[in-house]
C-alpha cells in the first residue's frame, strides 16, 4: 500500500512510496497532525543519488518492525533535500551543532512546532561501531518526548537561539581591497595537496570555484604559481577514476586523496561547474587536452541528461542492480572481448586495466601519462594510439549502454540550470559551437516558459508539474546564464528577462537591515529561522551569485542601486573572504570583478557578419574573468545601456570598443588591435 508520497513527483520521494513507512511530504498537513496527535515529527532529508540514503531505505525504512515504531511514535515527514534547500540548510545546521558534523541521510527529531531537539545522519539498523541501532534510537527519543518535555524544551530553546547565526553578517566598513585576495591565496597555497592535486585529503572533491579564483589571481600575474596548482589539478582530475573516461563527465568526489575511486553519482551542478573551469583553463593555456575534457562533459549533459524539452535533469544515481558503480567498472576480460588481442592489450595498459582489478575485482579506468608519453615508451605511433583509444572508447560505450542504467532523477531544476545556461554559452562561445549555444537558448526558453508563474520563477518541474517558489539561487543562477547567454548572442530579450529576473529578486529576497539577500522569499512559509547561507561549498551560494549579478547589471545598465546591492554582501563577508577562502571562493571571485575594474566590451556590427563574428572570437577565445559585453546592430537601437551610447560603426564596419568606467579607447575594426587592447591591464 502506498503512503502520502504517491502523489510526489520528486524521484527521491516517489522511491520512498511505497515503504511500509507513513511517510508524508513536509506540508500544512504533517505538521497538524503532529501537533493534533501530539507526536514527534522524525524528518528524513536526502536525495536521489546518495548511495547511503539506498542503504537506510533497504535496512530500515523497507523493515517492518521498524515502520511499525517509526508509524507508532512518529509522523513521519521525507525530503528531497535538492527541492527543500531551505529545509535541508535550516535542519542540517541543528544537526552539526548537536554532533559536529552533518551529511545525508539526515535524521532530526522535531516538536509539532517544527523546532529541533535531536539528530544525526545515517543510522544502522542495530547497534554498530559505537552507533545506536535505530530502533533503540527511535524508543530512546519517543521516550524522552513523552516523559521530559522539560529537557526537550531547554534543548529547542538553545537550538534555536543559536540557530542562523552562520548566515549574519556585521555590515563592514573596511574598505575592499587587494589584500583579502592575496591573504586568499596564501591560505590555499598553504593547504594545496602538490602531489595529488586538489585541497585537503580523502575525500576530494572537485571545489570549482576554488582554482575558478585562482584562475583570476593568476590572470593579474600575482603569482605563477596558481595557475600550476589549477592545472596539475585539472591533470589529475582527467586523468583519475572520478572522471567518467568512457562516457565522460565527472561523479561527485573521490573516496580517495589521488581521485581514482569515485562515489559513482554524477550531478548536473558538478559537470556545468567543471566543464566550465576546463573551458577557462583552455582559454589560458589553449592545452587540447582542456578542451576535450570540457566538450566530453558537455557533450555527456547533452546526451544523458537533457529532456526532450531543453531542460536538464539534476543526477544519475551511483547504484545499478543495487551494486554501486557497477555501471562504470570493467574487467580485463570484457575489454580484450570487446577490442581484440591487439587494440584490446594497447587499451587496457593505457587506462591501467588489470586481471586483480582496482576496485572489489573490477577495474575503474584511469590514466598514468598522456598519449605522447604513453606512445614514446611503448614504441607506438601516437597517431595509431589515439585512434585504437577513439575507437575503443566508442565500442566500450556501445557496450555500456546495453547495461541497466543507474536511476536517473529526471526533475528539472531551475537553480541547476542556471549553471548549465552559463556553461553552454561561454563554452559554445570559446569552441565556436553553435549546437551548445543552441541547447543554451532551448533551456532557458524552457525554464521561461515551464517555470515561471506571475513573475514567480519556481523550482523544480517534472512530468508537466513546476511547484515550489523558487529561491534565491533560482533567481540568482537564473539571471546569471541568462546574462551569459546574451553576451554570447547579443539576443535582447536574454538580457531583459536577466534584468526583469533580478528585479524581481531584490524586491523578495533583498534585506536592508541584513545588508544581503535571504535564501528564501518574503512570501515564503515560516519555518524555525530564515535561512541565509553565505558559503560556497559544492555549488556557489545564492548571495555570492547575487552579488555577481548586481556588480554585472550595474556595469551593463549604469544602476547605482545594483552596484550598492552587489558591494554590500562583499563587504559584510570581507573578513571571512580571508580566513575561509576555500568556503568563500566565488565571493572571492566576485570580489576581483569589483577590485578589478572590468574590461567593458562593445561591438557594433551587424550578428551574421563575419567581421563581427571575428571580432567576438577575438574577445570569447581570450580569457577575460573581468569583462562585460554588450552588442547592437549599427541601425538597431537594441536594449538601453550607457555602454552602447553615441557608438557607431566605424569606416562601415564591425567596430569594437574596449573601455573602463565608461571610458573607451580608440575603437577598432582590426581584430589583432582589438587582442592588443583587451591585453592591457
Amino acid at each position: 500500500m502506498a503512503n502520502h508520497l504517491i502523489n510526489e513527483t520528486s524521484p527521491y520521494l516517489l522511491q520512498h512510496a511505497h515503504n511500509p513507512v507513513n511517510w508524508y511530504p513536509w506540508g500544512e498537513e504533517a505538521l497538524r497532525i503532529s501537533k493534533i496527535e501530539d507526536k514527534p515529527i522524525l524528518l528524513s532529508i536526502g536525495y536521489s543519488a546518495c548511495h547511503w540514503c539506498h542503504v537506510m531505505e533497504r535496512e530500515s525504512f523497507e523493515n517492518p518492525d521498524i515502520a511499525t515504531l517509526m508509524n507508532e511514535n512518529f509522523i513521519n515527514i521525507k525530503v528531497d533535500r535538492e527541492e527543500r534547500p531551505d529545509l535541508d540548510a535550516v535542519y542540517m545546521e541543528a544537526v552539526q551543532m548537536l554532533t559536529g558534523s552533518g551529511g545525508w541521510p539526515m535524521t532530526v527529531f522535531l516538536t509539532p512546532e517544527g523546532k529541533p531537539f535531536y539528530g544525526g545522519t545515517y543510522f544502522p539498523p542495530v547497534d554498530q561501531s559505537g552507533m545506536p541501532g535505530f530502533p533503540r534510537l527511535l524508543a530512546s527519543v519517543s521516550q524522552a518526548y513523552q516523559n521530559n518535555k522539560s529537557e526537550i524544551e531547554r534543548v529547542t530553546s538553545q537550538l534555536t537561539e543559536q540557530m542562523g547565526r552562520n548566515g549574519s553578517m556585521t555590515p563592514g566598513v573596511t574598505p575592499l581591497t587587494i589584500d583579502v585576495l592575496h591573504q586568499a591565496y596564501n591560505s590555499l597555497a598553504s593547504n594545496f595537496d602538490y602531489q595529488n592535486g586538489g585541497f585537503g585529503n580523502a575525500p576530494k572533491f572537485p571545489q570549482p570555484m576554488t582554482p575558478e579564483f585562482l584562475l583570476h589571481y593568476h590572470h593579474h600575474n600575482y603569482n605563477p604559481r596558481a595557475l600550476e596548482m589549477v592545472e596539475f589539478t585539472l591533470n589529475k582530475m582527467a586523468y583519475g577514476g572520478m572522471y567518467d573516461q568512457i562516457g565522460g563527465g565527472f561523479h561527485r568526489y573521490s573516496t580517495d586523496s589521488y581521485w581514482l575511486v569515485p562515489h559513482f553519482e554524477k550531478m548536473l551542478y558538478d559537470n556545468a561547474l567543471i566543464a566550465k573551469l576546463y573551458v577557462h583553463a583552455y582559454q589560458i593555456t589553449r592545452k587540447p587536452l582542456y578542451k576535450r575534457i570540457a566538450e566530453e562533459t558537455i557533450d555527456y549533459v547533452l546526451r544523458e541528461m537533457t529532456s526532450s524539452m531543453g531542460g536538464f535533469y539534476s543526477a544519475q544515481d551511483a547504484d545499478s542492480e543495487g551494486v554501486e558503480g557497477k555501471f562504470f567498472v570493467w574487467s580485463r576480460a570484457e575489454i580484450m572481448e570487446a577490442l581484440g588481442e591487439h587494440s584490446g592489450d594497447i587499451f587496457t595498459r593505457f587506462y591501467n586495466v588489470t586481471e586483480r582489478g582496482n576496485f572489489e575485482g573490477q577495474n575503474i579506468l584511469n590514466v598514468s601519462m598522456p598519449e605522447e608519453d604513453f606512445a614514446t615508451n611503448n614504441s607506438l605511433d601516437l597517431e595509431e594510439l589515439i585512434t585504437i583509444l577513439c575507437d575503443g572508447k566508442t565500442t566500450l560505450l556501445e557496450i555500456r549502454e546495453k547495461r541497466i542504467h543507474p536511476l536517473l532523477d529526471d526533475k528539472i531544476l531551475s537553480s541547476w540550470n542556471g549553471l548549465m545556461i552559463k556553461t553552454l554559452s561561454e563554452a559554445g562561445s570559446a569552441f565556436n559551437r553553435e549546437d551548445y549555444i543552441e541547447s543554451a537558448r532551448n533551456c532557458s526558453e524552457f525554464i521561461l516558459a515551464q517555470l515561471s508563474n506571475e513573475d514567480r520563477l519556481l523550482r523544480t518541474y517534472r512530468d508537466g508539474t513546476a511547484k515550489l517558489l523558487g529561491y534565491l539561487e533560482d533567481y540568482a543562477f537564473i539571471a546569471d546564464g541568462l546574462i551569459a547567454l546574451y553576451e554570447s548572442t547579443f539576443e535582447d530579450c536574454w538580457l531583459e528577462n536577466a534584468i526583469s529576473i533580478s528585479d524581481n529578486m531584490i524586491n523578495l529576497f533583498w534585506d536592508d537591515s541584513l545588508g544581503g539577500f535571504y535564501d528564501t522569499g518574503h512570501d515564503h512559509e515560516t519555518l524555525v529561522v530564515r535561512p541565509r547561507d553565505i558559503f560556497d561549498n559544492a555549488q556557489p551560494c545564492g548571495g555570492s551569485v547575487a552579488s555577481d549579478v548586481m556588480l554585472r547589471l550595474s556595469v551593463i545598465t549604469g544602476n547605482e542601486d545594483y552596484l550598492e546591492k552587489g558591494i554590500t554582501p562583499l563587504r559584510g563577508i570581507h573578513q571571512l573572504m580571508a580566513r575561509a577562502p576555500s568556503g568563500t571562493a566565488h565571493w572571492l571571485s566576485v570580489l576581483d570583478f569589483h577590485i578589478h575594474t572590468p574590461k567593458e566590451i562593445a561591438i557594433i556590427g551587424d550578428k551574421s557578419d563575419q567581421y563581427t563574428q571575428e571580432l567576438k572570437d577575438i574577445v570569447f577565445h581570450t580569457y577575460l574573468p573581468n569583462k562585460i559585453i554588450v552588442g547592437r546592430s549599427n541601425a538597431d537601437t537594441g536594449i538601453m545601456s550607457p555602454l552602447l551610447d553615441g557608438k557607431n560603426q566605424q569606416n562601415n564596419k564591425p567596430t569594437a570598443f574596449v573601455c573602463e568606467n565608461y571610458t573607451c579607447l580608440n575603437p577598432t575594426n582590426d581584430p589583432q588591435m582589438l587582442r592588443t587592447q583587451l591585453s592591457q591591464e
